[in-house]
């Protein structure tokens, strides 16, 4: 009955206010940089993030260099007493050296607590199909998920990885390190329309 009641409000904070409402949550007072200063502040956040994910696991360099392409997102986010919602900035990187595909992601959570959170999510996608489904539908991650997965016919483990969708692995990036636990509960990705011009 409570999960219920979490669910519940979850969405009628999505209805109340929509995903172009939390991006307003990134900068109160707006921004003033350019729509090409805006990309170069997105690639370096990709590059520093790709490092410090490589430094953490050093494995998941070689995932990464197998896949079609990967994305990484930064999000920033609070939550006070019932509610909560976070917003963030990220970009699609293909192998097939098309152009980098800019995204947003929102985030609506609902239960007790206060505080303030920040994290990065990298996504791996080992099919084409999967990356282009991200890209293009809008996709919405809804759950929590152990990091534990396992990378083509061999078997090989990835320690830290998490198996989220048919041919999507994920890693959380929190201040402490590699999350073992991956949540993202009501997490929207969708594609940045000014940058993608």
């Amino acid at each position: 009955m409570q999960a219920q009641i979490i669910r519940l409000l979850a969405y009628s904070l999505l209805t109340l206010f929509p995903l172009s409402s939390f991006a307003q949550f990134s900068n109160i007072f707006g921004t003033d940089k350019t729509v090409a200063e805006q990309r170069q502040e997105i690639l370096k956040k990709s590059d520093d993030t790709l490092k410090a994910l490589y430094q953490a696991q050093p494995k998941a360099k070689e995932l990464i260099d197998k896949s079609v392409g990967y994305a990484t997102f930064s999000n920033f986010g609070m939550k006070i007493l019932i509610a909560g919602g976070g917003t963030g900035s990220g970009v699609v990187i293909q192998k097939n050296r098309a152009k980098p595909i800019y995204m947003n992601m929102a985030e609506v959570q609902a239960g007790l607590g206060l505080g303030i959170k920040s994290f990065q999510n990298i996504f791996v996608f080992q099919t084409q199909a999967a990356l282009n489904d991200f890209v293009n539908s809008g996709w919405t991650f809804g759950g929590q998920v152990t990091a534990a997965a396992k990378y083509e016919a061999s078997g090989d483990a990835y320690q830290d990885a998490a198996l989220v969708a048919p041919g999507v692995l994920m890693y959380q990036l929190t201040d402490s390190g590699i999350a073992a636990e991956i949540t993202g509960k009501g997490t929207k990705y969708y594609k940045n329309t000014d940058l993608n011009k």
